[in-house]
């Protein structure tokens, strides 16, 4: 697996100058300085009174050109970004490619001291991870830190496929079982299930106590309670697993650790990862070709509460979903869409396309579930873009058929996304699909993606569904132009850890700051031999 980095040249216009007077510059001595010199004796000889009026003219005037000055640079600063994002047009070329790393690369490597788990453990922790595929596999991050901040032994983690995806697939049936445990041997132990004991000469199973973790649960939380509970019953049982760990943790080695779960161990099984290859190969075989995830589901318009663009019947479905699977909330669909709230339509994704400048031979693989309202929703998308795809047009194979909306379809879907030139979520919700594909993407060599901005591009949409048509194309161009395509950026709430881990998880060969240096090539060697001697000694 190769990573491309690319480099954009980012260019500032040249500083103004600042003219007082007759034209000569604030930088040049001989022009205004002896201008003012020549006032001054001409003042002078006037009288006290002309000469406090002259000054504080000269002085206003300073002012003034200096507010100027420093706004302009404010504001040249605010505009560094890629070259192609100051022009009105959107270079796609440069898309296709690799955005800029600024000198980043990849790296969940420990930078400081990081000792090999102990033989002996305080116990074993159990983790019931529910939820989607990919809200499974931020779980399960979490699982494998809390393993380690609690000294624990991690039992392999079950998911909760069954009540979301009616598939029993497992963690074996989707996951590298021996990869993951062998990857994550430097930093926890690991069993596939929790062994029998022997006690009075009998063989019994060690029954773990069960325990509801707090929502967004503090370390704290894991080094009191949960450790309590773990000592007096040798094992514990956390159920629901679900955003169960705080995101943002001040230590950078646990964040890492994150990372090297999420980014190195879990590795999907042989089977998907050639399903997927296999389709991307075919999907690149004439040249790019870009991924969407579009959202415009059931689930996801009942929980945001976007009815009206709807038929009686299908308000009533999507009602009904909400009440039996969402917090009773009133929602207000004008009110929503006006901020951006509402996932956005297949034909609001093509127009947006097009403004940017993709043509209809754009080959697009789409990773999404049935889409609500079915083919007249579909139908101007299509019309903009025909050359549209999924797994199962690519790839029509008996391994999919049947369990192509289960683990194994989104699976593949995630590979084909994350392997794909470009990729664009309709709606980035937390721990949903397109999240942790950000995060992945951003990992694997800042990766191009396309993020709309769905509430400054909510206001575009409205007025032309009013019948403002003009300019329409160029105003959704500068919305797109402001946003981030795929560098690295700073982390800024509600932006979650896993969709953007810079700078955490990554690192420069040549830094400024010394805490972001590259760790040593031989850091898998250093911990081998920690834990070599860890074993040893025990």
């Amino acid at each position: 697996m190769v990573i491309r980095l690319s480099f954009s040249r980012i260019t500032l216009d040249p500083r103004p100058t600042c003219r007082i007077g007759d034209g000569s510059t604030l930088g040049k001595r001989g022009g205004f300085v002896g201008h003012h010199r020549n006032q001054l004796k001409q003042t002078l000889s006037g009288g006290v009174k002309g000469l406090f009026g002259k000054l504080s003219v000269a002085v206003i005037v300073l002012v003034i050109c200096t507010v100027s000055l420093l706004l302009t640079v404010k504001s040249n600063n605010s505009n560094n970004q890629p070259s192609f994002s100051r022009s009105k047009q959107i270079n796609l070329e440069t898309l296709w490619g690799t955005a800029a790393s600024g000198g980043w690369r990849p790296s969940s490597a420990p930078r400081s001291d990081w000792p090999p788990p102990p033989k002996e453990s305080n116990g074993y922790l159990r983790v019931r991870c529910n939820g989607g595929l990919n809200q499974q596999r931020t779980a399960i991050c979490n699982a494998v830190l809390a393993a380690r901040i609690m000294n624990a032994t991690l039992v392999l983690p079950e998911l909760d496929a069954n009540s979301f995806w009616h598939d029993d697939s497992g963690f074996q049936g989707i996951y590298d079982v021996e990869h993951f445990i062998k990857a994550l041997r430097y930093d926890v132990r690991i069993v596939e299930s929790i062994p029998e004991v022997q006690k009075n000469g009998k063989t019994k199973k060690i029954k773990a106590y069960q325990l509801r973790p707090p929502r967004d649960a503090p370390i704290r939380w894991y080094t009191t309670e949960a450790l309590e509970k773990m000592k007096e019953h040798t094992a514990i049982y956390l159920t629901p697993f679900s955003h169960r760990l705080a995101e943002e943790i001040d230590n950078p080695e646990y964040q890492r650790l994150r990372c090297r779960v999420n980014y190195h161990a879990l590795r999907f099984k042989p089977n998907i990862m050639k399903l997927s290859n296999s389709i991307v190969s075919k999907l690149r075989a004439e040249s790019h070709f870009m991924s969407i995830h579009l959202r415009f589901e059931m689930d996801m318009l009942a929980f945001a509460g976007c009815y009206d663009i709807f038929t009686t019947e299908e308000q009533r479905i999507l009602k009904k979903y909400r009440q039996e699977n969402f917090a009773e909330k009133k929602l207000v669909y004008s009110e929503r869409r006006a901020i951006g709230k509402c996932p956005l339509t297949p034909e609001e994704v093509g127009l947006i396309l097009r403004a940017m400048g993709f043509d209809n031979s754009t080959r697009i693989y789409l990773a999404a579930g049935e889409t609500f309202g079915g083919e007249r929703y579909m139908k101007p998308f299509r019309s903009m873009f025909p050359r549209l795809e999924n797994h199962s047009t690519v790839d029509p194979s008996e391994d999919l058929v049947g369990n192509s909306r289960g683990l194994l379809g989104s699976a593949v879907d995630y590979m084909v996304c994350l392997l794909s030139d470009v990729f664009m979520p309709t709606y980035d919700g937390p721990s949903n699909f397109a999240n942790n594909l950000l995060g992945h993407r951003l990992y694997y060599g800042f990766r191009t993606t396309i993020r709309p901005d769905r509430k400054a591009l909510a206001p575009i949409f409205i007025d032309r569904e009013n019948g403002q048509m003009a300019g329409f194309e160029e105003a959704v161009r500068r919305v797109m132009l402001g946003t981030n395509f795929g560098g690295p950026h700073k982390r800024v709430p509600p932006e979650s850890f896993y969709t953007n881990s810079w700078p955490e998880c990554f690192c420069q060969t040549s830094p400024q700051n010394s805490a972001d240096k590259c760790p040593p090539e031989d850091i898998l060697e250093v911990l081998e031999s920690k834990l070599e001697r860890e074993t040893n000694s025990n």
